[in-house]
């Protein structure tokens, strides 16, 4: 009897070690695995970026990966028909500017070495030295439409423009810098929120973040003068309009699945010149157009007084509300890489 009680003494520990053993060979529940593969590298973390060659510096702040439920509820106040249907979006860590890119850092892709004139447009596919990408010529008028320029942000420039700027930036730095996609902008605005505005849904408390037509006095000022938000970035709202990396589509959301999360999505651009996605309202913008969902698109009206023919393909005439911000990802997702603009002096303003 008693050696009997030893034996299954002996079977249990054995079965227990066997089991031990299994469970630590055998592959993480996928929930786990997915967290694991998505966790950000030990240097995700908040960094001031120095434009080599210059004293110019901007900051750029880690955005942790997640789920969030992209565009805007039916019965939310202002609500634009293109801000629907809701649909659960998975986006994985990236960094995004703390401020809108400002004169400082735009003047130095621009106006040290304005653009070639006539060939304006001729770079190399890939060109490995920052002085071959192409980039503005002088502009028609006053750049900063008398707005100032000191800690100001860069407006009244292109998609393209913008585009181009990233692409210098990314040659010059050594990483990949780029625009937003419209579903990183959104993520990174509502910094884990669900109401209208990241503090809430009453527009009330806007003034002590944004600058928007209630407070602007009918100006842009110095990025990051205002609260930022639970995630560390400035002037989502009001200031200037930002461009996403996004071609605008009214109905894009009706693509999306509404009982799964998409992961990463964008609608990549085309060569026509205007038509992208542009978000978070500006300073001559009322409290409604600067809600975390409301969706703009980028307009060929905003050239109308430009008399050059063919109008500038970098500079905006009748825009002077719109600028941008620019991230970079920590694992760029495959249809993004080498995005380039695809815009040239021939291309057409719209899509027939």
């Amino acid at each position: 009897m008693r050696r009997r009680l030893q034996q299954a003494v002996v079977v249990c520990v054995l079965s227990a070690s066997a089991a031990a053993a299994w469970l630590a060979a055998a592959p993480p529940p996928a929930d786990a695995s997915a967290d694991k593969a998505d966790a950000p590298p030990a240097d995700f973390k908040a960094y001031a970026e120095a434009i080599p060659g210059t004293d110019v510096k901007f900051d750029m702040v880690p955005i942790p990966g997640g789920e969030f439920t992209m565009g805007s509820p039916a019965d939310e106040k202002d609500r634009g028909a293109d801000e629907g249907p809701q649909h659960p979006v998975k986006l994985k860590p990236f960094w995004m500017g703390a401020k809108e890119v400002t004169w400082e850092e735009f003047d130095l892709f621009w106006k040290v070495k304005p653009g070639p004139g006539k060939k304006e447009d001729v770079e190399p596919e890939t060109p490995k030295d920052a002085d071959a990408v192409t980039r503005p010529t002088p502009p028609y008028a006053d750049e900063t439409f008398s707005h100032g320029r000191d800690n100001r942000p860069a407006l009244a420039i292109t998609w393209h423009a913008a585009m181009q700027y990233c692409k210098w930036l990314s040659i010059k730095t050594g990483k990949v810098y780029r625009l937003p996609t419209e579903a990183e902008w959104e993520y990174a605005c509502r910094a884990g929120t669900k109401t209208a505005y990241f503090f809430g849904d009453d527009p009330k408390d806007l003034k002590d973040y944004a600058w928007f037509d209630d407070n602007s006095d009918g100006d842009p000022h110095p990025v990051g003068t205002k609260k930022a938000n639970p995630w560390g970035l400035y002037d989502m709202y009001g200031n200037v309009d930002e461009y996403c990396i996004d071609q605008y589509k009214k109905d894009a959301y009706a693509d999306f699945p509404t009982d799964k999360p998409t992961l990463q999505p964008v609608l990549l651009p085309e060569a026509k010149r205007f038509g992208h996605v542009v978000r978070g309202g500006s300073w001559s913008d009322p409290a409604a157009a600067c809600r975390s969902a409301t969706r703009r698109a980028s307009d060929k009206s905003w050239i109308k007084l430009d008399p050059q023919r063919p109008q500038s393909i970098w500079w905006l005439t009748s825009a002077d509300y719109v600028g941008f911000r620019v991230v970079r990802a920590v694992e760029e997702q495959d249809n993004l890489k080498g995005i380039r603009s695809k815009i040239t002096r021939q291309s057409k303003l719209i899509a027939d």
